[in-house]
């Protein structure tokens, strides 16, 4: 059997070779961000959420810790933390299970296949149950308000700018050639 290290190495890749966006954070495989398409034929088709990963040291037999980033109504998905209640995920995860299934099978399924009566989000499960119109409405809006393509995509762009604007700052100081240096060396 191979490592949990070597495991999540290959989950990985398999997950950037199956046509998904990610974005690593900080050099190591333990976290990262995935680029979630709604599911066709959804209330969140056309949406783009980007999906927080984390990956224990005990990967694969504990599973992964799950957020959406930007905001989703659902009834199975904490509106402010992103945080998502699927039981495959969090009581009857296998090592058989892999990234891929994550974000093709689970993640899909949930948002296709709500479940009101375990919400964590108690606002869309009321509404759901009691006005399933207003429920899909709020969903559309929401979906063009929090996930458009775009938007993932421009979060990006200024999380680099922010990224090399901390580099320029951290250059200055150093002796880059840029002032002069100040004064005589002790003797």
């Amino acid at each position: 059997m191979s490592s949990p290290s070597k495991r999540r190495e290959m989950d990985l890749m398999k997950l950037m070779m199956s046509d998904y966006k990610v974005d690593m954070i900080n050099d190591g495989m333990q976290e990262f961000f995935v680029h979630f398409h709604g599911p066709n034929h959804s209330l969140y088709q056309g949406g783009v959420w980007k999906v927080r990963v984390e990956l224990t040291e005990a990967y694969p037999y504990k599973s992964p810790s799950i957020g959406f980033t930007n905001k989703i109504y659902h009834p199975n998905v904490d509106e402010m933390s992103g945080s998502v209640c699927l039981d495959v995920i969090n009581q009857t995860w296998s090592p058989m299970f892999d990234l891929v299934n994550i974000f093709e099978v689970f993640l899909p399924q949930l948002l296709l296949y709500p479940n009101p009566s375990d919400p964590l989000n108690g606002d869309a499960a009321s509404l759901m149950m009691r006005d399933k119109n207003a429920y899909d409405q709020k969903v559309k809006e929401y979906c063009e308000r929090y996930a458009k393509p775009e938007d993932v995509s421009m979060e990006e762009e200024e999380e680099e700018e922010s990224d090399e604007e901390l580099s320029d700052a951290e250059g200055y100081g150093e002796d880059s050639g840029d002032e002069p240096i100040m004064g005589t060396a002790d003797p």
